[in-house]
C-alpha cells in the first residue's frame, strides 16, 4: 500500500548531543555583533539606565523628602525595579521607530537550491485545524513551483485515542490530494514535550535536511514568506536561526480581537526595536521560524535539570533555551521583523490565556536554573532574565499597590511617631509630596503610553495598515478602546500571574494540556466561579482606598474597577461583539483583505466535518484505515526489554474479560485505549469482537 509505505521518508538520523550546561562550549567561528551593535545597546540600555535614575530620584523626594524610611526605602527599591522595566521597553519602543524608519523591503536572493523541512508538533489539537493549515502551505509551494523543495512533517504526540484515530485518517485522505513530501508519525511516550517531539524527528530524519520550519498548530506561512526564509539561510551559513513576528489573526472574541489589533499595530515597532540591538544574539519564540538543522542538532540538545517539577525535570520554555545555546556555540540569532505572511492565533479569553500562562511561567521561571550556563553571550543572559522578569514583575506590581495603600492607611489612622528613643534631627516615617507624586505618577504613564502614540505615528505613514485599521480615526478609537479594556484587564491578570508564581514557588506542576484556539460565548455563572475572588479582593482594596479619601480611591480607579468588574468583563470579552465588527474597530488588514494563505486555509477549514467516532469503531469501520494504522504501529516491545505499560495490562485485561464492544468501550479509559490501539495482537481481538 502506498499511503501506508510512504508515511515516513527513509531515515536520516543526525546526532543531537545533550549540551552540557556547566563546561565550555566547541565554538564554531562567531559571527560577532560588530560595533554598530555595541553602541546600538549602549544607547538603547544606557537610556533607560539614566531615565530610571532620574526617576528614582523623583520618587525618592516623593517617598522620603524629610528622611530616610524602612517602608520608604522597601517602596523605593520596588518602584526602580518595576520603573527599569517599562523604561527598557520605552528606549526599545524608541529605537524601533528609528529602525522603521530606515528598515527598507525584504530583498530576493538568488534561486533556491536546498531541502527544507515544514514540522508540525501536534497534541490533541482539531485534526480538520491541523491539516487544513498544512494543505494551504502545501497548495501555495505548489503554486510558488517550489513544492519540490519542502517536505512536511506532521508530529502527532497526541494522548486522545480519537485524535489520534482522527490523524491518521485525516492524513490518508489528505495524500489522496497530496502524494508526495507529505509524512505523519505519532510518538507513543510524549518524552521532553514539544522540544523532546523535535528533537526525536532531528535524530532520525535531520541529516536529509539543511533546514527546517518550526510550526504551531495554529501557524500559516505563505509561500513567498517561507521561500525567503529558505533562501535567506542560503545565502548566509552563519546563521543558526531566522524568527519571523507572526501576526495574530482569525480572533472572533473581543478579547482576541484586541490581542490581534495590538500586535498588527504595536508589534512590528517593538519587534524592530529589539532586531535593531539585539543583533545576531536575537530570541527564538518556538515556532514560525526556520533553523539550520545541523547547527540545532550540534548545540540545542536539551538536558533533563535535576529534580523534580516545577523547576526540574525536562525544560518547558525550551526555545529561549535554544536560541540561548545556538548562540552561545556561535551561531547567529536573527530576526526578521519585516517579513510579511507569517501568521498565528490568540486564545479566544483571559482564561485561556491564563492556563497558558500558567506552564510560560512555570517554564520561564525554570531559567534560573538554566541563567548562569558557562559560555553564554550576556544578551543572551538577558532574554532569559526579561523572561524570569514578565512574571515576577507581576507579583512585584501588586507588593508595590498594596505597600502604596499600607502607607496611606497608616497616615490616615495612626499618629506618626516622629521622633522615637533615640535622638535624631528627621522623622523616620516616610511623608508624601503629593504635587511631587502627581509629577513622577505623569511622567511614570506618559513613558507607559509612549509607544503606543509612537505606533500610532508609524501607522499613519503605512497607507496598508492605517486603511487596513479602518482608516486614522477608527484606528485611533481602536487603540484607545483597547488602551481601556486592556487598563482594566491588567490587574486581573497580574492577579492570575501572581498566583501562578506562588503556586510554582509552592511547588506545584503546571502539567501539559492542549491550548483552546476557538473562541466560545462562556457563561457567566462559569466566570464567577473562576473569579470571584478577584472582584472581592478589588472589594477589599477599594473599601481600603476609600477609608483613606475618595482622591485615592480616584487614583487607583483603574485598578479598582477592573477588579471588582472582574466577573463581567472576562466574561464579556470572551464572546463576540458583532457590532465593533460591523463598524470596523479593532480590525487589521488581514481582515479587511486576507492574504492569499488566510483564505485558503479559511476554506480548507470550512469543509463540514463529521462527529468523530470513537477511536475503536473509526478504525473497524475502515478497513484501509485498520491497514494503515498497523502499518504504522512501532515494533513491539520485545520481552522482557523495558518496564511493563500498566495502562496496556489493565488494558487487555479488561480485553479478556469481555465478549462486547461496547461494555469494552464504557469500561476503557482514555489511556488504556490508546494503549490497546497501540498493540497488534489487541487489535487482531478488537477486529473478532466488531
Amino acid at each position: 500500500m502506498d499511503t501506508v509505505t510512504a508515511s515516513l521518508p527513509p531515515e536520516a538520523p543526525l546526532a543531537m548531543p545533550v549540551q552540557d550546561l556547566r563546561a565550555a562550549p566547541d565554538r564554531r567561528a562567531d559571527e560577532a555583533a560588530g560595533p554598530s551593535y555595541a553602541w546600538r545597546r549602549a544607547a538603547v540600555i544606557g537610556a533607560a539606565i539614566v531615565i530610571t535614575l532620574i526617576a528614582t530620584y523623583e520618587m525618592n523626594a516623593v517617598l522620603n523628602s524629610r528622611g530616610v524610611s524602612v517602608l520608604g526605602v522597601f517602596i523605593l527599591a520596588l518602584f526602580t525595579t518595576l520603573f527599569a522595566w517599562i523604561a527598557l521597553a520605552f528606549t526599545s519602543a524608541c529605537a524601533g521607530v528609528v529602525a522603521t524608519l530606515q528598515t527598507p523591503a525584504p530583498g530576493t536572493a538568488a534561486p533556491l537550491t536546498t531541502r527544507t523541512a515544514l514540522l508540525m508538533p501536534t497534541y490533541n489539537e482539531s485534526p480538520a485545524r491541523v491539516f487544513a493549515g498544512v494543505e494551504a502551505m502545501l497548495m501555495a509551494l505548489d503554486s510558488a513551483g517550489q513544492r519540490h523543495l519542502f517536505d512536511c512533517f506532521i508530529l502527532s504526540d497526541t494522548t486522545s485515542p480519537e485524535i489520534w484515530i482522527a490523524e491518521e485518517a485525516a492524513f490518508l485522505d489528505l495524500r489522496t490530494r497530496i502524494p508526495d513530501g507529505l509524512y505523519y508519525r505519532r510518538r507513543p511516550r510524549n518524552t521532553g514535550r514539544k522540544a523532546g517531539n523535535v528533537a526525536e524527528w532531528v535524530e532520525r530524519f535531520g541529516a536529509a535536511y539543511p533546514h527546517m520550519v518550526t510550526l504551531d498548530a495554529d501557524s500559516l506561512m505563505a509561500a513567498e514568506t517561507l521561500i525567503h526564509l529558505a533562501k535567506a539561510m542560503e545565502a548566509s551559513p552563519g546563521t543558526g536561526l531566522l524568527q519571523t513576528l507572526p501576526v495574530i489573526v482569525n480572533g472572533t472574541s473581543v478579547f482576541a480581537r484586541m490581542q490581534q489589533f495590538a500586535g498588527r499595530v504595536y508589534g512590528p515597532m517593538i519587534a524592530q526595536g529589539i532586531t535593531w540591538w539585539h543583533g545576531p544574539a536575537g530570541n527564538y519564540w518556538g515556532h514560525n521560524a526556520i533553523i539550520r538543522t545541523a547547527a540545532f542538532a550540534s548545540a540545542a540538545g536539551l538536558p533533563t535539570l535535576r529534580g523534580g517539577p516545577p523547576f526540574g525535570g525536562h525544560i518547558l520554555s525550551h526555545d529561549f533555551v535554544e536560541a540561548a545555546l545556538m548562540r552561545r556555540a556561535g551561531w547567529a540569532i536573527r530576526m526578521l521583523p519585516a517579513l510579511p505572511g507569517s501568521y498565528e492565533e490568540s486564545p479566544p479569553s483571559l482564561t485561556d490565556i491564563a492556563i497558558r500562562d500558567r506552564r510560560w511561567a512555570q517554564g520561564n521561571l525554570q531559567h534560573a536554573r538554566i541563567i548562569r550556563t558557562r559560555g553564554l553571550h550576556w544578551v543572551s543572559r538577558l532574554h532569559l532574565a526579561m523572561g524570569i522578569g514578565s512574571y515576577v514583575t507581576s507579583p512585584l506590581w501588586l507588593l508595590f499597590i498594596l505597600a502604596g495603600i499600607l502607607i496611606a492607611l497608616q497616615t490616615r489612622f495612626i499618629r506618626p511617631e516622629y521622633f522615637g528613643a533615640t535622638r535624631s534631627l528627621f522623622p523616620n516615617w516616610p511623608v508624601i509630596d503629593p504635587v511631587l507624586a502627581r509629577t513622577v505618577f505623569g511622567a511614570t504613564m506618559a513613558i507607559l503610553l509612549a509607544p503606543k502614540l509612537m505606533a500610532y505615528g508609524l501607522l499613519l505613514r503605512d497607507r496598508v495598515l492605517r486603511q487596513g485599521c479602518g482608516g486614522a480615526g477608527r484606528a485611533f478609537v481602536s487603540m484607545l478602546i483597547e488602551t481601556l479594556i486592556g487598563g482594566l484587564v491588567a490587574p486581573i491578570a497580574m492577579l492570575i500571574q501572581s498566583v501562578a508564581v506562588m503556586g510554582i514557588l509552592a511547588g506545584r506542576d503546571s502539567g501539559w494540556n492542549a491550548q483552546t484556539r476557538d473562541g466560545v460565548r462562556v457563561s457567566v455563572v462559569a466566570t464567577a466561579r473562576a473569579y470571584w475572588r478577584y472582584s472581592a479582593f478589588g472589594v477589599v482594596l477599594a473599601a481600603a482606598a476609600f477609608a483613606v479619601s475618595p482622591a485615592l480611591a480616584a487614583w487607583m480607579a483603574p485598578i479598582l474597577i477592573g477588579l471588582v468588574l472582574a466577573i463581567p468583563l472576562v466574561a464579556w470579552t470572551a464572546g463576540p461583539n458583532p457590532l465593533w465588527r460591523r463598524i470596523g474597530l479593532l480590525r487589521i488588514p488581514e481582515e479587511y483583505a486576507p492574504p492569499d494563505i488566510l483564505a485558503r486555509a479559511a476554506l480548507l477549514r470550512a469543509r463540514p466535518a463529521p462527529p468523530l467516532p470513537t477511536a475503536i469503531a473509526h478504525l473497524l469501520a475502515d478497513p484501509a484505515l485498520m491497514a494503515a494504522h498497523r502499518a504504522w504501529l512501532p515494533p513491539p516491545r520485545p520481552r522482557g526489554a523495558g518496564p511493563i505499560d500498566p495502562m496496556l495490562a489493565l488494558a487487555l485485561a479488561k480485553l479478556d474479560d469481555t465478549d462486547s464492544l461496547a461494555t469494552l468501550e464504557a469500561a476503557l479509559t482514555p489511556a488504556e485505549t490508546a494503549a490497546l490501539l497501540g498493540h497488534m495482537p489487541a487489535l487482531d481481538r478488537l477486529a473478532q469482537l466488531g
